[in-house]
């Protein structure tokens, strides 16, 4: 089969024949309709950001899916099934998973980091953690369900608990922040979107935003915020991942206000803690999303309240990969998917 297989830390990514998986004892087979690009990709191949599992490794964490066979031990979802393979496959058996906080599990495993991914024709996975994708989604479009809409849903929903009427800032709009922008817009809230690209802040508007803000052609874009706000917002979500626009999201809120980190920095951020402990600010951390959470984000793309169509802004066949990096680089669209 084909596969997209990371050969060493820090790339190159390469195409490769591989021998088809079979599947183990409790595991499924997965022959993949599509698997989505994002910038945790972009984290193996550009930043030195090494996998759980030494190359080589095939990546790929956004995944959909038909289960293909069935390993022994393992008796649903039947073969032929469409499903989603969530990003984050927890033990089931740890005090976080218990908890229902699966997200956190210290043994989970992520398809393209500890274990093969879908940039290939076929992976397998445990049976068990797969989720039945119903027939009226696009399985093509709907592979970014698997991340780039459940991450946002756990933090808008889970985590930062946006409520109708509260005023929502959302730095950074691509294929996880104009997410958010959804998420927060149906819970009722007031959303600010802000980005640097003005095609993603038109889709930001399409997708629910209030108001947007170009933060490349402001020189202080709290302020231009507050102009919308008054005091500030009630919750800011940061999905960039730099240390300066954590310390915007910070800047932005009004007393009592809520900071959600969703973007991934490997550098620190320096907040000043007066003010927190001054103003009663609230910082939390969203990891991913815990996978019982998915058949809540898959209903509600069922039912229209969020949408897929805009998001997908590219479909490449797998040998065309370097296409869809090149615009991921380039911030260009919002998520490119492959197909295998």
């Amino acid at each position: 089969m084909q596969a997209l297989v990371l050969t060493a830390v820090g790339g190159p990514l390469e195409a490769k024949e591989l021998p088809r998986p079979e599947p183990a004892a409790g595991e499924a087979r997965v022959e993949v309709s599509a698997c989505g690009l994002c910038h945790t990709d972009l984290h193996y191949l550009d930043h030195g950001v090494a996998t759980a599992k030494s190359p080589p490794l095939v990546l790929g964490h956004e995944i959909s899916g038909v289960v293909d066979a069935l390993g022994e031990g393992a008796a649903s979802p039947p073969v032929g099934q469409q499903v989603l393979v969530p990003a984050l496959l927890p033990c089931g058996r740890c005090g976080y998973c218990r908890g229902g906080r699966e997200n956190l599990c210290p043994d989970a495993k992520m398809p393209g980091n500890h274990i093969d991914g879908g940039f290939a024709k076929y992976l397998c996975v445990p049976a068990k953690d797969l989720v039945p994708l119903p027939p009226g989604i696009d399985p093509i479009s709907g592979a970014v369900i698997a991340d780039a809409l459940t991450t946002p849903y756990h933090a808008v929903v889970e985590r930062a608990q946006v409520r109708p009427g509260e005023r929502v800032a959302v730095i950074g709009c691509g294929g996880v922040g104009i997410n958010v922008v959804q998420f927060a817009a149906a819970a009722g809230a007031e959303v600010v979107a802000l980005d640097v690209s003005e095609e993603k802040l038109a889709i930001s508007r399409e997708l629910g935003a209030e108001a947007t803000i170009n933060v490349a052609k402001v020189e202080n874009p709290a302020r231009e915020l507050r102009k919308h706000f008054g005091e500030g917002a009630d919750v800011a979500f940061e999905v960039v991942g730099r240390p300066e626009t954590i310390a915007l999201g910070f800047s932005a809120l009004r007393r009592g206000g809520r900071l959600c980190l969703v973007g991934y920095s490997a550098n620190p951020a320096a907040l000043p803690a007066n003010r927190a402990m001054f103003f009663e600010y609230t910082v939390l951390g969203s990891l991913g999303c815990p996978p019982a959470s998915y058949p809540k984000v898959i209903d509600l793309v069922r039912r229209g309240k969020v949408r897929l169509d805009p998001v997908v802004t590219q479909r490449l066949p797998l040998l065309r990969f370097q296409e869809g990096l090149r615009a991921l680089r380039q911030g260009e669209g919002l998520r490119t998917v492959l197909l295998p």
